[in-house]
């Protein structure tokens, strides 16, 4: 049962004075914050964006919050994701700014968050809950141990496969056969059950630069300068997917339409999936919904393991962070509701009713049993303790946004063969210099 945040405050106050006065010390206390006038109701104003039905979802707990709290009120101001962080900016230059947000860009907003560690009931414990590359994020130089929110979700980078077609062709899935399949062994034998299906191509990829990471980092690419933290493209993995992706183009084992385009306009690797136009698709976990309501049963898909090059596999991590904002002018209700929202049983219960991934480190190593889609599901979340630290510090880099567009525009260039592979490579570097000006 939550109890109230002033009581606590006050009685902890007293016990740490007492201690303090048998020791002489001067206390270093965290700010109160103004105490509300009895009866006053808290209005937290909570932005958020939606990706399917998990707004109901949300908006159910915080109902719940409400009912045990009732001197707290929470607002869910619902924005379309494309005006998300335009919005927060907005809002933060506003007089009356949200109290706390739901956001997919933490580098944009550093400094610009409220550190809870002063009122979380257990922070320390709290602290072992979430990935360190996610809380590290959020935070700047001068506040290494801040705590200013947590990931509601994680998304993943993972392949999906039409098991249709495989059974058509008579050809065995590869990793029903075993473990750690290689990228190799995985489109030879997609370019077998394209062929024997009729099947346009064999594998489509998103044009996406958070993809081709995936891809290169398996391929011992890195991007990261570990002293500097400044990128680096031009690696031997980058070059040797960049040209693995010129041959699948040439040789057809890549639609066109996707990375090259036509007159500037490119099409969506997933719908050709959902078209049967080819039987693997690189794409995501955020894609599940929208496979089960489009896919429907003109075809058996599924889930598998990320394959895997000379540096193993990894998927790419992605999602969304609640985090509370500096200006808020109820700090201690603001950190009561992290608490709440935060906790492993209500992290389970929003995952398993919005199918979502969590980014609980307990709940990943449990499992969680999903009302649908269970197997294709728990299938993406069995990659998470896979992932290399790479795949963590590019995610959460503040300038990882600039590097994706890079690598997808310069890349589409080259497999366009407007430009070769070294000039992709040296605009991609020249592009992330301007980002630093």
């Amino acid at each position: 049962m939550w109890r109230d945040t002033g009581l606590r405050t006050i009685i902890c106050l007293l016990v740490v004075g007492l201690l303090l006065a048998c020791t002489g010390a001067t206390p270093a206390l965290p700010p109160t914050p103004e105490p509300e006038t009895s009866g006053e109701k808290v209005t937290l104003r909570f932005l958020w964006y939606s990706d399917g039905g998990e707004g109901e979802v949300m908006r159910d707990l915080l109902d719940r919050y409400e009912t045990v709290n009732s001197q707290v009120q929470v607002e869910l101001i619902t924005v379309p994701y494309a005006e998300l962080h335009d919005t927060l900016d907005a809002q933060l230059a506003s007089e009356e700014s949200v109290d706390l947000a739901r956001i997919t860009d933490a580098g944009r907003f550093r400094g610009k968050y409220l550190d809870l560690r002063p009122y979380l009931s257990n922070p320390d414990g709290w602290v072992t809950n979430w990935p360190a590359a996610v809380l590290q994020s959020m935070r700047t130089a001068d506040d290494p141990a801040a705590l200013y929110g947590f990931p509601s979700q994680f998304t993943l980078t993972g392949p999906f496969i039409n098991r249709t077609l495989f059974e058509q062709a008579g050809v065995d899935v590869p990793s029903d056969k075993g473990e750690d399949i290689s990228w190799a062994k995985w489109v030879a034998a997609l370019q077998e059950v394209a062929h024997k299906t009729d099947t346009p191509y064999a594998l489509a990829i998103d044009r996406s630069g958070h993809r081709f990471w995936s891809l290169s980092l398996s391929e011992c690419a890195h991007y990261v300068n570990s002293t500097t933290g400044e990128f680096i493209v031009d690696s031997p993995g980058f070059r040797k997917v960049a040209q693995q992706m010129v041959i699948w183009h040439q040789v057809g084992v890549m639609p066109p339409e996707v990375w090259v385009g036509k007159d500037g306009e490119y099409a969506d690797a997933g719908t050709l999936f959902i078209e049967g136009k080819v039987p693997f698709y690189l794409g995501g976990s955020w894609r599940i919904g929208q496979f089960a309501d489009e896919i429907g049963d003109r075809f058996v898909w599924d889930a598998v393991p990320t394959p895997v090059g000379e540096c193993n596999g990894t998927a790419i991590p992605g999602g969304a962070l609640i985090v509370a904002l500096a200006e808020t002018e109820h700090p201690a209700e603001v950190a009561a509701l992290v608490d709440y929202l935060s906790e492993e049983r209500i992290i389970a219960e929003f995952s398993e009713r919005s199918l979502f991934l969590p980014a609980h480190l307990g709940l990943i190593s449990k499992g969680l049993t999903y009302p649908r889609h269970n197997e294709v599901l728990n299938t993406f979340m069995a990659e998470i303790p896979n992932l290399q630290s790479e795949a963590y510090i590019l995610q959460y880099h503040p300038r990882s946004f600039a590097l994706n567009t890079a690598i997808r525009d310069e890349i589409s260039a080259v497999l366009a063969r407007e430009i070769t592979l070294d000039q992709g490579i040296k605009n991609i570097q020249e592009r992330l210099r301007e980002t630093e000006e």
